[in-house]
């Protein structure tokens, strides 16, 4: 029997073709789960240039690979920071598939716009970060619990921040503060949900080749990156979704309240 075969997973930001979201959300899928997967219903004007060639559709593409690997889909459209959104999410992913387990909180703001100097860092977009990242965690969290602790076995939260969770650099002050925020979090909630057998735990990749990591160009600089990596590369969205999935299985039952590195040794910080 496939590890989560009669799992349900909720994995938020999992619209984009080159993304750890998309990729957690397949790799669950092929460990027997049916997975709800949100969006924030981009433009796809927008759509990097091998998303428009391979005619993806975000969240609605993520399903076919979901589907593709023979389990059910869900695609929704979500703003993880307004609360009225998040309870329609819950109550449509119980709608559709009956309970909750896992509960992956990946979505963030796109980065370029936040990576200024403070004086330069506008309140809104500060806000913006923050608002998805730390606020859209605490409303995904709280929304799940309920059924999730009725249901009496369990489950899974895993959050997703980043090196920036663990060390401060200069010209991302907001980035962060929402990343800092999803470490101290991870802790708080896993202290408090250990005794109804929920797991909590934190992922922080580092440099990952996905879409979001776009505005820096795959040459001179990206090579740097990965030279200066100890392993010698940068990540995959695979690597990532893979260790995301990994932390929900009944082998990763005992690990709790972790903030855990996935950057080929560039931060070491615990």
């Amino acid at each position: 029997m496939p590890e989560f075969d009669g799992k349900v997973a909720i994995v938020t930001g999992a619209g984009r073709l080159r993304g750890i979201g998309r990729a957690a959300a397949v790799a669950f899928a092929e460990l027997g789960a049916d997975v709800v997967v949100t969006g924030t219903g981009r433009d796809p004007a927008t759509f990097p240039a091998d998303e428009k060639a391979a005619g993806w559709r975000d969240v609605h593409s993520t399903v076919e690979q979901i589907e593709a690997a023979g389990r059910r889909g869900l695609p929704l459209v979500v703003d993880v920071a307004d609360e009225g959104q998040v309870r329609v999410m819950v109550d449509r992913t119980l709608e559709e598939f009956g309970r909750v387990d896992i509960l992956v909180n990946n979505a963030a703001f796109a980065r370029g716009v936040d990576r200024v100097p403070i004086l330069d860092l506008e309140p809104d977009i500060f806000h913006k970060v923050v608002d998805i990242k730390v606020t859209g965690t605490f409303l995904c969290t709280k929304a799940v619990l309920k059924p999730m602790i009725e249901q009496g076995d369990g489950g899974k939260i895993v959050n997703i921040s980043s090196t920036a969770g663990k060390r401060g650099s200069a010209s991302t002050l907001a980035y962060n503060a929402a990343n800092f925020a999803a470490v101290g979090m991870t802790q708080s909630m896993a202290r408090e949900l250990g005794s109804y057998g929920i797991n909590v735990n934190c992922v922080c990749p580092g440099a990952v080749d996905t879409s979001r990591m776009d505005d820096i160009d795959r040459g001179e600089r990206w090579g740097q990156m990965a030279a200066d990596t100890p392993i010698g590369r940068n990540g995959t969205d695979e690597e990532v979704g893979a260790f995301i999935v990994y932390l929900c299985t009944k082998a990763a039952s005992w690990i709790q309240g972790q903030s855990i590195n996935i950057n080929g040794g560039t931060t070491m910080e615990h």
